[in-house]
């Protein structure tokens, strides 16, 4: 007689990379021996695409529901593009594991194969729903013009093929995983264009209350040690900074020759002023809340405080394509 074999119910959103995400955390488990079913769920963020993240509200735009069928227990695990994740996390929740991050750079999709590069200093239409891209956008090329929009890849692609932009600008990891790397136009540099937290890897996420040996098997298959240790302390920088969607906040951490890398920063919304510092510490006495703690510091000592509250109080009612 075959032994009965565990079921994991996998929380997600419906979106096409979405659900590449959950099929890749499924796929994982299965190898394992575990059956599977991806259960979709539709968040707020889904439903709302009228109106920026920003005055929808940025924390947990994109979770909520998931963490709701937690709590049912509907689902054991919700799948996340780890940058959707909130910072702080509801006290009965926590991360299991974080996979594999990919490149987590940002890149340029356009149609129009003469499209000039970024630094030539040619006029032309990004679109992008990002306060961060916008605001790094007006500091370090402030001759590229904007326009806001939201949707998942396909929807953005289409509004970009109907003429409401030239290019797109998302993350590497995005679009790789959707086979859009043939309309790639441009790689970003991450000390240029560095990247939200958590940007390119998974965050598989689950009630507290778990089975403690369930939780053990599935960080032993799905986590990264080396990519949760970078993700912990950019997740640190960007609690102390009560940074959410909607705050041009951003941090990579990267390991280099036995060492932790903490590059992070924020810029203003018009992209002013930007504060960046790196800070970084032996693998072997690193301590991700540390080092995310001191480089939070660090910004906000220098004027970070003061483009944080400003940020708030004039976070602009954008037009949503």
């Amino acid at each position: 007689m075959a032994l009965k074999k565990d079921r994991i119910k996998i929380g997600t959103r419906g979106s096409k990379l979405a659900l590449w995400q959950a099929n890749y955390v499924s796929d994982l488990l299965q190898k394992h021996d575990y059956e599977t079913e991806i259960v979709i769920i539709e968040t707020k963020g889904d439903k709302i695409l009228d109106t920026s993240i920003s005055k929808i509200g940025s924390k947990g735009v994109f979770t909520e529901e998931l963490e709701t069928q937690l709590r049912n227990g509907k689902i054991q695990i919700a799948v996340h593009s780890a940058k959707d994740l909130q910072s702080q996390l509801p006290e009965d929740l926590e991360i299991i594991a974080f996979t594999k991050r990919e490149k987590p750079n940002d890149v340029i999709l356009s149609l129009n194969k003469n499209l000039p590069k970024i630094n030539e200093g040619k006029v032309f239409t990004i679109g992008t729903s990002s306060t961060r891209r916008i605001a790094l956008l007006k500091h370090f090329y402030p001759h590229i013009k904007t326009v806001d929009i939201r949707g998942n890849l396909q929807t953005r692609f289409k509004k970009m093929e109907s003429g409401v932009c030239d290019a797109l600008i998302l993350a590497y990891a995005g679009i790789h995983r959707m086979d859009y790397d043939v309309f790639l136009k441009e790689t970003l540099d991450t000390d240029t264009f560095t990247p939200p937290v958590g940007q390119g890897s998974i965050a598989i996420e689950g009630i507290k209350n778990l089975d403690k040996g369930m939780i053990f098997k599935l960080r032993a298959i799905l986590n990264h040690p080396d990519t949760e240790k970078c993700l912990l302390s950019e997740r640190k920088y960007l609690e102390r900074l009560q940074g959410g969607c909607s705050i041009p906040v951003f941090a990579l951490s990267e390991i280099k020759n036995n060492n932790i890398i903490l590059s992070g920063g924020i810029v203003s919304l018009d992209g002013k002023l930007i504060i960046k510092f790196n800070l970084s510490s032996p693998i072997e006495s690193f301590q991700a809340d540390l080092l995310g703690n001191q480089l939070a510091e660090k910004v906000l000592k220098s004027g970070g405080d003061k483009i944080l509250t400003e940020i708030k109080q004039n976070l602009n009612k954008v037009e949503i394509y």
